[in-house]
């Protein structure tokens, strides 16, 4: 799959391509119906199928000292992307100047003569440009303009109400997992190089492969069963993971630590995937060591039978 940003000069393969354009964060399942929309319509034309997202996200960009709230990285968006059929991933790169273009320039300058698009997709309350100055109704009247055909997908509901990244958001800042992963199709997972920690849950019996969360959402802190997919082997494991600042230990230091059930491999410095099905229990601090094990061995028999 090809990868390139807005500021890139763009393949001649690429050019007439179908856009669906929006930040997909989270690939959900309203965004699923966009980007189906967009290679649907460029395979009934015989064109390239194009995703585009925005990173950073423009929240970020104007307000940075919020928390962070990621649900997916941008490798983990081009694999989704790829596997919906995409034939391209397009980066708008969010930044003060790109802030700064007008919806109109937006449209005629980046879409139409830079990416040479045919035609643009994107959810009906999708806006863009200086000041969110742009809709879709400007995006189909200045796309004509330009030769850029645009269509809009409305939006996709479950159990009554509307899928959305701040739904999902929801979801798993509460520990329901089972929500936030029906939302997206799949559970949410935080990708990661494994790091060196302080080998506590070595010294008890429970190795662990520690990740930092970066700029993802943190969900709720607690224990969670969870599976690991090894990058650069595709081995899929199981296990169970604290997700915190494991209130039992000195300094507190936030961590996704998953221990995978027998597992005895070295996994220090390779990339992993580590996906949250479901929430077993707050995090809490204990009286001795020998309580947290214990409470240890029942959260792995629970994750191992909701896994099994």
């Amino acid at each position: 799959m090809t990868r390139f940003g807005h500021r890139d000069p763009v393949p001649e393969s690429l050019r007439g391509a179908i856009l669906a354009l929006g930040n997909f964060d989270g690939f959900h399942l309203g965004h699923q119906r966009v980007v189906a929309e967009a290679v649907q319509w460029a395979r009934a034309e015989g064109r390239p199928a194009i995703v585009a997202t925005f990173d950073p996200h423009p929240v970020r960009h104007f307000a940075p000292h919020v928390p962070p709230f990621r649900l997916t990285t941008l490798d983990q968006r081009e694999e989704l992307f790829a596997a919906a059929g995409a034939d391209a991933m397009l980066v708008f790169e969010f930044d003060t100047e790109l802030a700064a273009t007008s919806a109109g320039d937006f449209v005629g300058d980046l879409l139409a003569r830079h990416l040479g698009a045919a035609g643009v997709v994107t959810g009906e309350d999708f806006t863009f440009g200086r000041d969110r100055g742009g809709d879709f109704a400007l995006l189909a009247s200045q796309g004509a303009q330009h030769g850029i055909a645009a269509r809009a997908v409305g939006p996709v509901s479950l159990d009554a109400l509307p899928v959305s990244s701040s739904r999902i958001r929801d979801a798993l800042k509460a520990g329901d997992c089972e929500t936030a992963s029906r939302l997206m199709t799949r559970p949410f997972a935080v990708r990661g190089v494994v790091q060196h920690g302080d080998k506590r849950g070595r010294e008890i019996g429970y190795p662990t492969a520690n990740l930092e969360l970066g700029s993802y959402l943190r969900p709720r802190y607690g224990i969670y069963a969870v599976t690991g997919r090894v990058l650069d082997t595709g081995e899929m494991l199981k296990g169970a993971a604290s997700l915190g600042i494991r209130p039992q230990f000195e300094p507190a230091r936030e961590w996704l630590e998953p221990y995978f059930f027998a597992f005895s491999g070295d996994l220090y410095g390779r990339e992993m995937e580590v996906a949250l099905h479901h929430f077993l229990r707050p995090e809490a601090r204990f009286d001795s060591l020998a309580a947290l094990t214990a409470q240890m061995a029942e959260d792995c028999k629970r994750a191992a039978e909701l896994l099994a």
